[in-house]
């Protein structure tokens, strides 16, 4: 894999240039997800470095496409490329394909992972960045504001400030502190993205629309209910304490905390971690021995 990760670096470095680097990389066909398995399988088998280079070369306009809604932290587009490229590299070394997943569905969260934390590394947020909300915070607040149709330089009314504060589980002066911050850094996606590119290339004529087809949205669909089933069936080799904390830790938004459910059994936190897990334990068995 170090060998791929120096061809990637050799011919498709985005820090070379980065307008070159987007022309090349649109050549690689985007694999059929049949051809994706099969390269998936053969690669787990065998580690063969030149089934990964296109495993990985048919993935690089997803990384530009997560690297595109990042604009706005004003920060390097080529590193923050690098870096969405590193977490592709993980991706593949820990993709299981007989998992039933899409390789570019694993490799997103992998991408979006080494994304953010280059981020939040360079923004230096020590005080906003230490928790799980204040990072919620970080990531989604221009959204928010998007969705509001709050997308000009006007301040925010107490109202707004208290409602967004309360979807992110934030007080109304982390709020105020981060769009204050977030406004010295838009960006756009209609930005010209070299001066030498012919033609004023904006980054929006390099993302490629990745949503899957109709055939995709239903075999996916269909899927999902097979799972959803099967997980129910395998929920009967629970006892309801075992139910109850595999629910609230791993099927609610807001996760309990391991102190809420110790005191709420009056059991001590390690306990409640240990049910925790040897519930998921037991559901994977039961879904094995139904499949």
């Amino acid at each position: 894999m170090n060998h791929v990760n120096e061809l990637l670096e050799l011919d498709f470095s985005p820090e070379h240039n980065l307008s070159r680097y987007l022309q090349e990389i649109r050549k690689f066909p985007i694999l059929e997800p049949d051809e994706e398995y099969r390269l998936a399988l053969e690669y787990q088998k065998t580690h063969d470095e030149a089934v990964a280079y296109k495993l990985i070369t048919s993935h690089l306009r997803l990384v530009v496409k997560v690297v595109s809604k990042y604009r706005g932290y004003g920060l390097s587009v080529s590193e923050m490329i690098s870096e969405g490229s590193l977490g592709l590299l993980s991706a593949i070394e820990k993709f299981e394909p007989e998992k039933g997943f899409r390789f570019s569905t694993y490799a997103l969260w992998w991408i979006k992972a080494s994304v953010q934390k280059y981020i939040l590394n360079s923004w230096s947020l020590v005080k906003l960045g230490t928790t799980a909300a204040q990072k919620k915070l970080f990531f989604n607040l221009r959204k928010i504001k998007n969705k509001l149709n709050l997308t000009d330089d006007r301040e925010m009314s107490e109202d707004v400030l208290k409602h967004i504060a309360d979807l992110l589980d934030v007080n109304v002066c982390e709020v105020t502190d981060m769009n204050t911050r977030l406004k010295a850094h838009d960006g756009s996606l209609n930005i010209t993205l070299d001066d030498s590119t012919d033609g004023g290339a904006e980054w929006l004529d390099f993302i490629s629309d990745t949503k899957p087809n109709q055939e995709e949205s239903f075999a996916h669909l269909e899927t999902l209910k097979y799972r959803k089933k099967l997980f129910n069936e395998a929920l009967v080799v629970l006892n309801s304490r075992e139910k109850d904390i595999l629910f609230k830790r791993r099927l609610l938004e807001r996760a309990a905390t391991l102190d809420d459910l110790s005191k709420t059994y009056n059991i001590s936190k390690e306990r409640v971690r240990q049910i925790e897990l040897n519930s998921i334990k037991k559901i994977t068995k039961a879904v094995g021995m139904l499949q």
